[in-house]
């Protein structure tokens, strides 16, 4: 033996790095960019472009101003950006894009430390902070116009929007609310850049449990928690309450649940814990979407759950092996 090398934990290497995690997010992301400028056209294509090419800016910039380690490269600035557009209405505004681009890097994530030590989900912090202070420009929703079809830009109310209206003056569902699943499922709806086709985003989802990027117990949680939550009402008063699969189609429920809510930073680490923080998710957008004043609930249940994440951890930790249980 010529010699022994000492060195602390962990001993054993994935061969997973920052980099190549960040990269597998953003080609999983692709489909569903593809999907968006299908059906929004350039002013889509320009919002992706200005939330990423701004969070990347800002990125480069705190690096510079607080001169900790050089990060861009690593993609995660480029990936909050992305999660960013996917959540703005494809007319943003290309200042409210730059600004939503700025929140999520310096407010969202470089104030805490940077990428690992930020206790909410950066996009989402900047999501939250644009649609309470410009719930104007945020709610402004576009029909989709195909390329190719002619039309430039025609308003519209998403459909959570649409349902939560009717029920607030009418009391009852919207005719014809259920109709058009088919083209919710594709993606031929209103809504955010990125959250409209289900399709596109359950692709990219395959592809990240193939690269076992992530895990099912959030995502499964999340969805079947929301699938039996609405369920219930919808069978107490099916003329108020929409059946689950509308609640799964439409608003950011997929988006959420396989790319917000499976943060790696922002999530529980035990298996337990998961099950919980997607089970409160699912929950808190259910009540959200059915009492509360905002359509969509699933950008606050999950910022409301990564504050938790903390506790949750705490209490589903599991027991090291041979140590003894409290009060024996």
């Amino acid at each position: 033996m010529t010699g022994i090398y000492l060195s602390s934990s962990p001993h054993i290497h994935s061969g997973e790095t920052t980099d190549k995690i960040m990269r597998a997010v953003i080609y999983s992301l692709l489909p569903a960019c593809v999907v968006a400028v299908y059906f929004f056209g350039l002013p889509a294509l320009l919002t992706l472009v200005l939330c990423t090419g701004g969070s990347v800016a800002a990125e480069a910039l705190c690096n510079k101003m607080f001169k900790t380690k050089w990060s861009v490269a690593d993609g995660s600035a480029a990936l909050t950006g992305i999660l960013l557009a996917f959540n703005m209405p494809p007319n943003a505004p290309w200042w409210l894009s730059l600004l939503g681009a700025a929140i999520a890097i310096i407010v969202g994530k470089q104030v805490y430390g940077g990428l690992g030590y930020n206790p909410f989900n950066p996009a989402l912090v900047a999501r939250v902070v644009l649609l309470i202070s410009f719930p104007v420009h945020m709610t402004a929703w576009t029909a989709p116009a195909p390329l190719g079809s002619g039309i430039d830009v025609m308003s519209a109310a998403t459909p959570l929007g649409e349902w939560k209206t009717a029920v607030m003056l009418t009391g009852q569902l919207p005719e014809n609310m259920t109709a058009g699943f088919g083209n919710y499922f594709i993606g031929n709806m209103a809504g955010c850049v990125g959250e409209v086709s289900a399709l596109a985003l359950l692709l990219g989802a395959a592809y990240l449990f193939w690269k076992k990027i992530i895990t099912w117990h959030i995502p499964l949680t999340f969805i079947a928690t929301v699938v039996i939550a609405s369920g219930i009402f919808w069978l107490v008063d099916p003329t108020r309450y929409p059946d689950p699969v509308f609640h799964l189609l439409t608003g950011g429920l997929v988006l959420g649940a396989f790319y917000m809510a499976t943060d790696m930073v922002t999530s529980p680490v035990t298996p337990r814990g998961m099950y919980v923080f997607g089970f409160g998710c699912g929950l808190i957008t259910v009540l959200i979407r059915l009492f509360g004043g905002y359509p969509e609930g699933v950008s606050f249940a999950i910022l409301l759950m990564n504050a938790a994440t903390p506790l949750i951890d705490r209490y589903t930790r599991p027991r090291v092996f041979g140590s003894a249980t409290e009060g024996r």
